[in-house]
């Protein structure tokens, strides 16, 4: 009888293991699946800017073909209308309005020819991996990466002998080189260092390659053309051709490491994360797994397969900045490619919902770069401050962190806040002074652009403040993030140009766009009118009241005017006024939940969803920037969207998928169920919360990472749902 129950006992532990054992290959393939999903080409044509070629989860290298400079549209180094390539570099920049980077650039040939023709049909591209046929040269180029090495796999014809060139001169767009260095140290290994300056002022970085075979001939050139049989170089414009005799076998691979201290640490970083032995295979199929194993944190269900594509490339996108900026032996992981000017309105964010691993190193980045330079990062770049764009954007970055609970130094962060916000530079001096940035004051250039900029990034400062009971801190910053009121006319209902005197800038025409040279960013009046995310009920005051708010508003996406000549390419995907291609627009389309009309949030949602995002080359209506264009998308196409710029009140919008479950940490899940949806069910009914009936327009972001589910009924005709005013965000 013992017998007989223990074989049942084995017979059901067997069946249970079997089981468990087929769900969890279930959910690999699950995982795997979504990669196919994947379009790189999205973005590589028109002005999407976005970067192609191999490359693992905000990966310090982002290696893939470079062409020539045609212009403000390969500023990722490559653009989808080119049919010539000039070699593969390690360093890219994606979606972004500069170019800059494009370093350490390997070029194989077999005769002399320093570029190469090549035809999109002959190129393979999946997240990890990029392979590309050079028609001319009959070599075929395989690339794959993992965080902070390289690997490249060249099939030679069948010549004898086959040339690598490594050039440290080329870099993309402003980039110039300073100093190169380029050694062999045996008979497979090359090392070296680029020193460049362009948007990065001072960029370095330390390289090491080691060769599948040996190098038969070593020849080093400070001009390209010249060789000279020696072990090594310094010079501004660096190369070295190295010669492979491949009579037995065609194939040259090379293992790379970059490092942004040393040669010794990029050798650190490539023994790290390239074990030896490692094959080629090896290598791309991890990059693929762990592009897989990111992707894998939002699972949606529901609508077309194009949309999933838009989706799962969008998240790709995502996550291709911030970027690794340090060794593998390092105290913490910091980053870099910070686009702070855009990336906090969606892409941190979304960050703080599906990586909150990486958090405490974002955070732990921006104290260091503080440190160093004695303000919070602006637009920080390979260890280089530019102070691109306006405003102190790294502010509601920080405090998001703080404000959501993370683990946060925050005392030293509200230091930094605070300093960061008291300096006397980029208009911030007038701002202590006047209350504002009076145009006559400074260079009459995007005052008021940086001004709603500051005063939202003061109201951070004063949450942080409030949090850690610092009074004194929290009135001041409270007092100055109202300073939007300045530069508001009430009589015209724009933000206007104001001058010491307190007099407003004439001539005025709300559509008019001067590019640097009016009082806006890359955007006119009608579209920075809006830019008080932080104060939406005090900008409803200004306007006097919701009825006129709202008038304005809806003007908004229907009125249509002359930029002029002089206006800045980013201001597109345009509906009416709004400019969906630039990020001070980002936020608008939910500002009517804060005036009880969320059915039209829901509306503009959608239809920005449907008409501004595609599954082809042009597929974007502006540049990527460094991903906040895709979590746009991510975060709308989710349902929701973070408007004041910091603290974690996501407004709700319209779900675009019937089911999306998110990975928030933790092991836990929190589920977004679109009961009845299609797409012309765009408009919430009503809504369930953990199965409770929730009537808010808005969800905390404690109620997000908690786990849970967050049901809604949808329908084709607006509903009350969100109408009452304690229901509003």
């Amino acid at each position: 009888m013992k017998l007989i129950i223990y074989w049942k006992y084995f017979a059901i532990c067997s069946v249970l293991l079997i089981f468990t054992y087929a769900c969890s290959l279930k959910q690999e393939k699950s995982a795997q699946e979504l990669t196919s999903y994947i379009n790189p080409y999205i973005g590589t044509g028109g002005h999407g800017h976005v970067f192609l070629g191999a490359n693992v989860p905000f990966g310090l290298v982002q290696l893939g073909p470079t062409q020539h400079d045609r212009g403000w549209d390969w500023c990722s180094g490559y653009h989808y209308s080119d049919s010539i390539l000039v070699g593969f570099s390690h360093m890219h920049l994606s979606g972004t309005g500069i170019g800059d980077l494009g370093d350490i650039t390997f070029f194989p040939t077999t005769n002399n020819r320093r570029e190469h023709l090549f035809d999109h049909k002959h190129e393979t591209v999946r997240p990890g991996y990029y392979s590309v046929w050079l028609e001319d040269a009959d070599i075929t180029v395989e690339l794959t990466a993992t965080a902070r090495t390289g690997f490249h796999r060249y099939h030679f014809p069948q010549t004898g002998q086959a040339q690598i060139i490594i050039d440290l001169k080329r870099g993309i767009r402003w980039d110039e080189p300073v100093e190169g260095f380029i050694v062999q140290e045996n008979d497979t290994v090359v090392s070296g260092y680029r020193y460049s300056t362009g948007w990065a002022k001072d960029q370095r970085i330390y390289f090491t390659a080691i060769f599948s075979r040996p190098i038969k001939t070593f020849c080093v050139s400070n001009d390209d053309k010249q060789y000279t049989d020696t072990p090594s170089v310094v010079t501004k414009e660096a190369f070295a051709q190295l010669i492979f005799d491949v009579a037995d076998d065609n194939t040259v691979c090379a293992k790379v490491g970059l490092s942004p201290t040393s040669i010794d640490a990029a050798k650190r970083n490539l023994k790290a994360e390239q074990l030896s032995g490692w094959t080629f295979e090896d290598v791309a199929d991890a990059a693929t797994l762990t592009w897989s194993k990111q992707l894998n944190k939002i699972t949606v269900e529901g609508q077309s397969e194009t949309d999933k594509s838009i989706f799962y490339t969008a998240l790709f996108h995502s996550m291709t900045a911030p970027s690794v900026f340090s060794d593998v032996d390092a105290d913490f992981t910091e980053y870099t490619t910070l686009s702070l000017w855009d990336t906090y309105r969606a892409a941190h964010p979304l960050a703080t919902i599906i990586h909150p691993e990486r958090i405490s190193d974002y955070a732990r980045t921006m104290l260091a770069i503080y440190n160093r330079q004695g303000k919070l990062p602006v637009w920080h770049l390979v260890g280089n401050e530019t102070d691109c764009m306006v405003g102190n954007p790294g502010i509601p970055v920080l405090a998001d962190m703080v404000l959501k609970g993370f683990d946060v130094d925050k005392q030293a962060a509200l230091k930094a806040m605070k300093t960061s916000a008291m300096l006397d530079e980029r208009g911030m001096m007038w701002l202590k002074e006047y209350g504002y940035i009076p145009y006559d004051k400074d260079d009459a250039n995007e005052t008021v652009a940086k001004g709603l900029e500051y005063a939202l990034a003061d109201w951070c400062v004063a949450q942080v403040a409030n949090q850690l009971d610092e009074k004194e801190d929290y009135n001041y910053f409270l007092n100055r993030s109202k300073s939007y009121r300045y530069y508001f006319d009430k009589q015209q209902q724009f933000m206007r140009g104001i001058s010491s005197e307190r007099a407003f800038r004439e001539p005025f025409d709300p559509f008019h766009s001067a590019h640097m040279a009016d009082d806006y960013t890359e955007g006119n009046a009608w579209q920075y009118t809006w830019l008080v995310p932080h104060d939406v009920h005090g900008l409803i005051e200004l306007f006097g009241g919701e009825e006129r708010f709202i008038t304005k508003l809806d003007s908004l996406f229907i009125v249509e005017g002359d930029f002029g000549e002089e206006a800045s390419p980013d201001i597109s995907g345009l509906i009416g006024q709004y400019a969906h291609g630039n990020e001070p627009s980002h936020h608008i389309a939910y500002l009517y939940a804060y005036v009880g009309q969320q059915w039209k949030t829901a509306e503009l949602v959608r239809k920005i969803l449907a008409t501004l995002y595609f599954d082809n080359i042009d597929g974007l209506s502006g540049n990527e920037d460094v991903g906040q264009m895709s979590s746009w998308y991510i975060l709308s196409a989710l349902g929701l969207y973070q408007v004041a710029p910091a603290g974690g009140i996501y407004v709700l919008g319209s779900p675009l998928f019937d089911k999306a479950t998110v990975q928030v940490g933790d092991g836990k899940v929190f589920e977004i169920i679109a009961h009845q949806n299609s797409s012309e069910n765009i408009y919430i009914q009503e809504a369930k919360l953990n199965g409770k009936q929730y009537t808010k327009s808005y969800i905390s972001h404690k109620d997000i990472v908690s786990g849970g589910k967050l049901e809604f009924v949808m329908g084709s005709i607006p509903s009350s749902f969100g109408v009452d005013k304690e229901d509003r965000p």
